[in-house]
């Protein structure tokens, strides 16, 4: 049964007139509700329903590639001098810190795929403590199907956010955190921003020329953090270029659904939940432990060991009053580990699994996993 009427799935412009108007509703009521990232998870579960429900459309893929390279210019652009230098003055613990939160996200991948919930990379991935559409976009690269680790993603992002700021506001008495009011066509620096394209498509370029994993997003990422860190460039991202493109990214992830695919993320809920928060537990471990070493207060040390995503922490943490060069170098250190390990960690669990424990496909999956590896063929 599918709620959309037939003579619709016919028609590519209806489909996305359909589609654009759900993603607005589903972007404002997640605004109203202030959950996090709602520019993406709004615009990703209206595709869902449009996939789900007999859509045909997919998203350009030119458009997705310069969508990617936006987020790398939008990682680099949150690398400051201020958070190299806090690492520089407590290196070895903040190192320590984000290791072990990485150890035990990946130990919490591992048990979901060693009792056959999601298959090795794909539990890997969407259990990594670092930036949901960053781990989204490399994933599928590295062979996790992309959309079970949005889900597993966002659904942590979204717990974390809540749960910090319940914290912020009960806890530390620091009221409500509001989130910082959009402009969506602020006065632009129009050099910066033409500096900020030409890193975006020069340095995806380069990415994909080299045939690099994922190079459409690290290589504008890592030329635009020494050249934004260094003071070379101002990275200029207007809200409507921001918003643009998490849509993009997102109408490509709901797109790619089937219900097969929604079945068995359905059916990971569960073990999903219970190793968020067992991974929230264990930051707040962490978070005591900064506490007692470092002389931090409780709400700084939690929001840095937070696994939730980076964009969220700052908003929390620009609203509180909390070390927040300490808060964003533990959250962007543990980043960038999870960008380097993530790889050869995930290859690591997956060729260590047994083969025996691993969950049959069901009636229908092995068709939608192969329409998945077909489009990643088409984008490389």
């Amino acid at each position: 049964m599918t709620f959309l009427p037939a003579a619709l799935t016919k028609f590519p412009s209806a489909q996305w007139t359909l589609l654009l108007t759900l993603s607005a509703a589903f972007v404002i009521l997640l605004e109203l509700a202030g959950l996090p990232a709602a520019f993406l998870l709004g615009p990703m579960v209206a595709a869902i329903f449009i996939a789900t429900n007999g859509g045909t459309i997919r998203v350009f893929r030119p458009t997705l590639f310069f969508a990617q390279t936006i987020i790398g210019c939008l990682v680099a652009r949150a690398i400051t001098p201020e958070i190299v230098g806090t690492f520089l003055q407590a290196w070895p613990l903040i190192l320590g810190v984000a290791f072990a939160i990485l150890a035990m996200s990946s130990f919490l991948g591992w048990l979901i795929a060693r009792f056959g919930v999601l298959p090795g990379t794909t539990a890997v991935w969407g259990t990594a403590p670092g930036a949901a559409s960053a781990m989204m976009l490399m994933s599928s690269e590295f062979g996790a199907d992309a959309r079970i680790v949005a889900f597993m993603q966002y659904l942590r992002v979204v717990i974390v956010a809540a749960i910090a700021s319940l914290l912020a506001r009960f806890w530390i008495h620091v009221g409500a955190v509001p989130h910082p009011e959009i402009v969506w066509f602020p006065p632009v620096d129009w050099i910066s921003f033409g500096e900020t394209l030409a890193l975006a498509i020069s340095g995806g370029l380069i990415g994909r020329l080299l045939r690099l994993p994922a190079g459409g997003l690290l290589v504008p990422m890592v030329a635009g953090a020494l050249l934004h860190g260094t003071g070379l460039i101002k990275i200029e991202l207007p809200q409507w270029l921001l918003a643009a493109s998490y849509a993009f990214l997102g109408w490509n992830i709901g797109l790619g659904f089937s219900r097969q695919i929604l079945a068995h993320a359905t059916r990971a809920l569960p073990q999903t939940l219970l190793s968020i928060f067992i991974l929230v537990a264990f930051s707040a471990v962490l978070a005591f432990f900064l506490v007692k070493t470092m002389n931090v207060d409780p709400l700084t040390a939690y929001l840095g060991t937070s696994p939730g995503g980076m964009d969220s922490v700052a908003i929390i943490a620009a609203s509180s009053p909390v070390n927040m060069p300490f808060v964003m170098a533990l959250q962007t250190i543990r980043f960038l580990i999870v960008l380097l390990a993530g790889p050869p960690l995930a290859r690591f669990v997956a060729n260590r699994l047994p083969k025996t424990k691993k969950r049959p496909l069901a009636p229908g999956e092995k068709k939608a996993i192969q329409n998945v590896r077909e489009d990643e063929t088409e984008l490389d």
